[in-house]
């Protein structure tokens, strides 16, 4: 199963009580979908995942996949830096019948690549879903390299990688040594066009929530062997790409959904609300983009 080109990593819609606001979710979860999104990340670091508990997490499955049905793929994240636990929620998920599993390099404890490769395998072996794996070292402080990517392509369902390692090089030496049929995907918006340009899939992206359909346009350019178009796309929307981070995720998303009217409320804590100079910057890509 191909996860598709263009998936979104949904933030999680919050009640003025920091609830998990469920209708919230599957109206965004549609709106997503109707504006570009070939597959729906849920309950990953954008959606707040380390102050979600486990049942708000399996009702968000539920919730958005029964709200796209066949319409995009859904792909529930179901990791943590416990092995034991990300197993228990891979079994777990099945019942809610997403499309897809996505889980995080383990955060904090820095294991090894041995540790690295048995974690991914263990939550693989109880599933027979498709698994992402996600690198981040940014914010797991341990990096899943090349190599072992490689031994875990080996597993049957251990399918696609979202890199955020940031590092070109990287990428090219995953596409130099990975089969042709495992997808790589970009963990950062910024760098969806040089990461195609070096034969990878696609994104999973935080600015899609806003600008989906252009980033689409963006994605099948380049599929399409228009380069020159794909590159104008990339510049355009390089501002909105850098303003979703300027704070941590998924803060400005949120901020910038509910301007333009899409109600996904506030972040629960630790996270704050942005800044009054983070929503002058973000004030101005909404101007800018006449997203109001």
């Amino acid at each position: 199963m191909s996860f598709g080109r263009l998936l979104t990593a949904m933030v999680t819609p919050m009640n003025k009580e920091l609830e998990v606001d469920y209708q919230a979710a599957a109206d965004l979860a549609q709106y997503l979908v109707r504006h570009g999104s070939d597959g729906i990340v849920v309950a990953s670091t954008t959606g707040e995942s380390p102050t979600l508990a486990d049942e708000e997490k399996l009702e968000l499955f539920r919730v958005v996949k029964k709200a796209v049905g066949s319409k995009a793929k859904v792909i529930a994240s179901v990791g943590s830096n416990s092995t034991q636990e990300s197993v228990g929620m891979a079994l777990r998920t099945l019942e809610t019948e997403v499309d897809g599993l996505i889980a995080v390099v383990p955060y904090y404890n820095k294991p090894s690549q041995e540790g690295l490769y048995r974690h991914f395998r263990g939550i693989a072996e109880v599933s027979s879903l498709p698994l992402m794996m996600y690198n981040v070292p940014g914010r797991t402080s341990a990096n899943l390299l090349p190599e072992t990517v490689l031994r875990l392509s080996c597993v049957p369902n251990i399918t696609a990688l979202k890199e955020a390692s940031g590092s070109m090089d990287q990428v090219s030496e995953l596409k130099r040594i990975l089969p042709d049929e495992f997808e790589i995907f970009s963990g950062d918006d910024s760098l969806t066009l040089p990461m195609l340009a070096l034969g990878c899939n696609g994104v999973v992206g935080v600015g899609s929530h806003i600008i989906g359909n252009e980033m689409k346009l963006m994605i099948d350019a380049w599929i399409s062997g228009d380069i020159e178009t794909a590159r104008r796309w990339h510049l355009k929307l390089m501002p909105i790409f850098k303003g979703v981070f300027i704070t941590a995720n998924p803060v400005p998303i949120k901020y910038l959904l509910n301007q333009m009217g899409i109600e996904v409320g506030s972040v629960r804590p630790p996270l704050v609300e942005t800044t009054p100079a983070e929503e002058k910057v973000l004030n101005e890509i909404l101007s800018g983009w006449k997203l109001r």
